[in-house]
Formats: structure tokens, C-alpha cells, sequence
């Protein structure tokens, strides 16, 4: 059981790096790849432990947030050199206007009657930047909203009234960055781009022409049809087909480690194919 996708309290998860580790050696796990958002500072922890540990195989990554008209785009690097200089220029300046992006979603929040302090985000970002995960929590706590998915629904999703936009990397800038890091570019949950059909098919041909070398097929809130179809896309394009939970911990407590909501598995074969591809570079 292998588990490609999951957070940790580096970027807008709940467990440490080694909690984490730990918990995917709990879970049975034979690999495990770290992929916090737009940043690498936990890999080193996180690396560490699993080799301490024994099991599970850390796999170092990361997943960025990448700039589209439509929908939403998060690229996967698997493999990744944590100290490519280019790669920690590139997310700080992210890290930067996610600050900047903060201030003016808090702003807007007490516009709307649900003032919050940084102080109230501190205990669910500790000493990483905050996200809109960790305003949603904060929220939460406040009792301006009874859910998580409540305060992004109403609030802080795209196009709703908090929501405000940040400097993001283009999809072919995200793939040049973590080829540069001596990585493996993979496309996240496929289906957030809101695209279907032929319109698919030629974006992330697109995407491959750019360097993409994989997608991730298995994901908890892929549908049977949905995991059919871009399966059948990625063998089309060559493309490595990957997958797993994107768990978060504490925040998203219904996905568990390896196995979502208990009914989902990431084939071992996804492993295969994606060090495969790593192989090619």
C-alpha cells in the first residue's frame, strides 16, 4: 500500500513531517511521499524520520499552486532536490504573496462582521505562513462559520466574497521548476480543471509538450468513470499514472493515510511508474 499525496503542518496539514512519517509506518505503508504546498522545509524532517523508521520509503515533494483561467491547477513534483537554489527562490517570492494574500482576506473577513487576529491563526499554522485552510479553522473556532467547508463555501473559495487571488507560477513555469530540481511533474486531481472531454485531452497534451510526465489517476474524490477516463488518458500520452489520498490530517479527519474514507487504494504500480519516469530525466 503506497500513499503519493498527502501534507503536513509545513503547509496546511495537521502532523509534523515525522508524525507523519510515523503515521504511514502505522498505516502499513511501504512508501510515502511528503508534497506540502509551495514549499520543501519539512522534506528534510520528514526524510529522516522514514529512514529512521525503516518504512515507509519517503519520497520528497512538493505540489504548487499554478496559475489557470479556469478551474484549478496544482502540479506535483516527485524526487525533488530540496536545496535547488531556483526551486527556494521561486517559493519564497510564493510564500511572500501568500503574507500579502492574508492580510487582505482578513480584512475583508472583519469588513464582514468576522474579525481575526494573526493571533488567531497561530494555533493552527504554528510557525508557517498561514492558509486559507488555516483561516477557515480559525473561523471555525470563532463561530463565525459551523464548518471547514462552510467557510470556504461561503467565504474564502474562488470567486466567493473573501476570496482573494495571489502571484502563482504558470503550469509550464511549475513544470520547468521542478524539472530544474531534478523532479517528476505530475498533474493533481485532474478533475479541478474543470475541463472535459477533447478540451482535456488537449491541455494536458499541451501540459506533456511542456514536460509533464505523469497525472494523478487515483485520487478519493475521483468517481469510477472519472479514475476510467484519465487512466485511459494518461496511457494515450505516456504519461505516469499516480495517485493517492491527499491527506491533511486533523483538518480533513475523514481521509485517512492510504486508504481515504476506507474504501480506496493507490496500486503499487503507480510507484513503478513514476520512478520510471524519473529514470528518463
Amino acid at each position: 500500500m503506497i500513499d503519493l499525496h498527502a501534507h503536513s503542518n509545513f503547509s496546511d496539514g495537521s502532523l509534523t513531517p515525522a508524525a507523519l512519517a510515523e503515521a504511514g509506518r502505522a498505516a502499513g505503508l511501504a512508501a510515502l511521499a511528503l508534497t506540502d504546498h509551495d514549499t520543501v522545509d519539512g522534506l528534510p524532517a520528514f526524510l529522516e524520520a522514514c529512514a529512521k523508521q525503516g518504512a515507509p520509503l519517503g519520497i520528497a515533494g512538493l505540489e504548487i499552486s499554478a496559475d489557470v483561467e479556469v478551474g484549478t491547477l496544482h502540479m506535483l513534483g516527485y524526487f525533488i532536490d530540496p536545496r535547488n537554489r531556483p526551486l527556494r527562490e521561486a517559493l519564497e517570492k510564493l510564500r511572500a504573496s501568500r503574507e500579502e494574500r492574508n492580510a487582505e482576506i482578513l480584512a475583508t473577513l472583519a469588513r464582514l462582521g468576522m474579525p481575526l487576529a494573526e493571533s488567531d491563526l497561530a494555533p493552527f499554522a504554528g510557525d508557517q505562513v498561514a492558509g486559507r485552510p488555516h483561516i477557515a479553522q480559525a473561523m471555525v473556532a470563532k463561530g463565525y462559520v459551523k464548518s471547514f467547508r462552510e467557510a470556504f463555501d461561503r467565504f474564502l473559495a474562488k470567486g466567493c466574497e473573501a476570496y482573494v487571488s495571489r502571484y502563482r507560477l504558470t503550469p509550464q513555469d511549475s513544470i520547468a521548476l521542478v524539472l530544474g530540481a531534478g523532479g517528476v511533474p505530475v498533474l493533481a486531481h485532474p478533475f479541478t480543471l474543470h475541463r472535459k472531454g477533447a478540451a482535456l485531452n488537449r491541455y494536458v497534451a499541451e501540459l506533456k509538450d511542456a514536460g509533464l510526465a505523469g497525472m494523478e489517476v487515483f485520487y478519493p474524490e475521483h468517481n469510477k468513470r472519472q479514475t476510467a477516463r484519465y487512466l485511459a488518458l494518461a496511457r494515450e500520452l505516456d504519461l505516469a499514472a499516480t495517485g493517492g489520498t491527499d491527506f491533511h490530517g486533523a483538518i480533513m479527519p475523514k481521509i485517512r493515510l492510504g486508504i481515504g474514507q476506507g474504501r480506496f487504494a493507490v496500486p503499487d504500480s503507480c510507484l513503478d511508474e513514476l520512478m520510471a519516469k524519473r529514470g528518463r530525466r
